[in-house]
């Protein structure tokens, strides 16, 4: 029936895993929960090893690191059951009926998503960027994200059937962070899965600080590059590479790039600062987008 697959670093995500083989049990399906560390070697990986203790639940530690992608994949290839759900070891189920909700959800569909939230109050001044980001951007209802099914899944949260996701998998030739959703989901939309979108949501929990969340932010910018410049999505999947197309073919980047150099410790104090602001947000991703083209020319 299910095989529920949690990627996991550095985080206890026990509690986790003992929130969802209860829901399991109450439900009475046929199911498993595997946890895999990527050899984050961390200290909280002794309250991890507790998960072995439980009836139809494993936890395993890598000994060398694959990055998430491939983290993510190597969970799918041990999973024994039709159904996939990918949820990341830092969420939080809200809904007692969480597994349930996505058992009445699941048929005649090849992808279910519930969802995603972010906590009402942003933890500290020093993790805004991210909450923020979440919160006004990623947190959308299930009626919105109907509006474009392909373009708001996120792979946290979601149920893939299993033949469905072999056929896909994640890239596993790209090693940096970031945008392996996206082209997961333009896989997907290829090869017009059904999808669905419902409201069962978790709550996003381990909120990057500003600092972690824009170097993780150039990192995926980077990987969106190469997607690009490797036509492995097409441009008009995703809006900002709609934008760095234009300014391309206008040969704009290079303006845009040095813009983007002059008001560079400007953007970056609004972004690591106590009230970070979306639209400097954008316009840094834009900007370090274009810059990343001049650097590849020069």
């Amino acid at each position: 029936m299910l095989s529920i697959l949690i990627p996991i670093y550095n985080y206890n995500v026990y509690p986790l895993a003992l929130e969802l083989r209860k829901q399991c049990l109450e439900c009475n399906i046929d199911f498993e929960i595997l946890c895999q560390d990527d050899a984050s070697d961390s200290s909280l990986n002794i309250f991890n090893e507790k998960i072995n203790l439980l009836s139809h639940c494993s936890f395993v530690s890598l000994k060398e690191n694959i990055a998430h992608r491939e983290n993510r994949n190597s969970l799918a290839e041990k999973a024994k059951f039709e159904y996939l759900l990918f949820i990341d070891g830092d969420s939080t189920i809200v809904n007692s009926d969480y597994i349930k909700t996505y058992l009445f959800n699941l048929f005649d569909f090849d992808v279910v998503y519930g969802g995603r939230l972010h906590p009402e109050k942003c933890p500290s001044d020093n993790q805004k960027l991210r909450w923020k980001y979440g919160r006004f951007i990623e947190d959308k209802s299930a009626a919105n994200r109907k509006t474009k099914p392909y373009h708001s899944i996120l792979f946290n949260n979601t149920i893939i059937k299993k033949v469905c996701f072999d056929t896909v998998q994640f890239d596993k030739t790209i090693k940096k962070y970031g945008h392996d959703d996206t082209q997961l989901s333009f896989q997907l939309s290829k090869l017009k899965s059904k999808v669905s979108h419902i409201e069962n949501p978790v709550e996003h929990g381990d909120l990057d600080t500003n600092l972690v969340y824009l170097n993780k932010t150039k990192e995926s910018l980077e990987n969106l590059n190469l997607l690009y410049q490797k036509k492995k999505i097409d441009i008009e999947f995703v809006r900002l590479l709609q934008l760095y197309h234009f300014l391309k073919t206008t040969k704009s980047t290079f303006i845009i790039s040095k813009i983007n150099a002059v008001f560079e410790k400007l953007l970056f104090k609004n972004l690591t600062g106590e009230n970070p602001n979306i639209l400097v947000f954008n316009l840094f991703r834009a900007g370090y987008l274009c810059s990343i083209d001049f650097k590849s020319r020069t």
